[in-house]
């Protein structure tokens, strides 16, 4: 009885430090997943006050987040490598939260509205999107607003800045690539405003395209392929007639300097890349169901199938 009670008392103890352990390691991954909210230096009490509830209104509990303070010498350390002239007294009004989200889940930004204001004057959505996995951000919500009308660089500088604090580490190299990225993208972008046949969406799905085909064949893709991959994508995008031989340059040229950052050594980046160019389709749904894309054509060869073995069958049941 008393070897018993002994052996009941070692197991009820060994059941508790378990739990207890358990209970230390959820409490442990939960602080390394808490939403960091970037805010620019030169927001004003209430800017900084705004900018907040703005960016928390989407979490469970508005009252979990870490705050992360992003001024000149961080648009310095994350931008200036890719050849921006930031310095230490430029001023940052645009912010940022990041929360990361389930593994496969993709990368998902949105710009919010400040006071029923879009203020980011530059950088889209799908900009934003295709930097992050440039810069090897996966599996996260961003969202972005600003209290001034501003191009949104300070935000990003403030995306990478966070993802570092939760304890992630990031390749300067991609960094610099995705700002690389952005400014291209941006640029073709602003060139092609109001061109018939032509959106950011469309763009940025070929880039998020080409850098699936590009991980698809590994970091040893040649310059050749990634100009197949880059004449693919746009033809698959409808977009044709409206890039120009400069801007297919400028795109493969970015997505060269992709590759030479080691940004395809990561074994998830295809699976990112491709978790983005559903999240563009989605978000773009009236532009996409339009276009001849291989996702279209797929679900156009689903129906004739259907339809080819349906009369088959008939014909079968009558000359059979």
């Amino acid at each position: 009885m008393q070897f018993k009670f002994k052996w009941g008392i070692l197991l009820a103890a060994l059941l508790l430090s378990i739990g207890g352990w358990q209970l230390t390691s959820r409490a442990d991954d939960s602080s390394t997943d808490t939403p960091i909210v970037t805010l620019g230096t030169s927001l004003t009490s209430s800017q900084r006050d705004g900018t907040i509830k703005t960016l928390t209104a989407n979490l469970d509990d508005s009252s979990n987040y870490q705050t992360l303070t992003v001024n000149g010498d961080t648009l310095v350390k994350y931008l200036n490598p890719a050849g921006e002239s930031f310095t230490s007294s430029s001023g940052v009004w645009s912010s940022a939260m990041i929360e990361k989200t389930s593994s496969g889940s993709g990368i998902n930004v949105k710009i919010l509205d400040y006071n029923g204001s879009n203020n980011i004057t530059t950088i889209t959505a799908d900009q934003y999107k295709n930097a992050a996995l440039t810069a090897g951000i996966a599996d996260a919500n961003i969202y972005i607003t600003s209290a001034t009308p501003i191009d949104g660089s300070g935000a990003l500088a403030g995306i990478y800045a966070a993802y570092a604090k939760a304890g992630n580490s990031l390749n300067n190299k991609q960094v610099s690539a995705a700002q690389n990225e952005l400014s291209t993208l941006s640029g073709i972008t602003k060139d092609n405003k109001d061109k018939d046949g032509y959106s950011d969406a469309q763009l940025n799905n070929a880039v998020a395209g080409a850098k699936k085909d590009m991980a698809q064949k590994g970091s040893n893709v040649t310059k050749n392929e990634i100009t197949t991959i880059v004449n693919n994508q746009i033809t698959n995008n409808n977009l044709t007639n409206v890039i120009t031989n400069n801007q297919k340059t400028q795109i493969t040229n970015l997505l060269v300097k992709i590759r030479d950052s080691g940004a395809l050594d990561s074994s998830s980046f295809k699976t990112q890349a491709g978790s983005l160019m559903k999240n563009i389709q989605s978000n773009a749904k009236g532009i996409f169901n339009k276009l001849n894309t291989p996702e279209n054509q797929n679900a156009f060869q689903k129906v004739w199938t259907s339809i080819t073995n349906f009369f088959s069958s008939i014909f079968k049941s009558i000359f059979g």
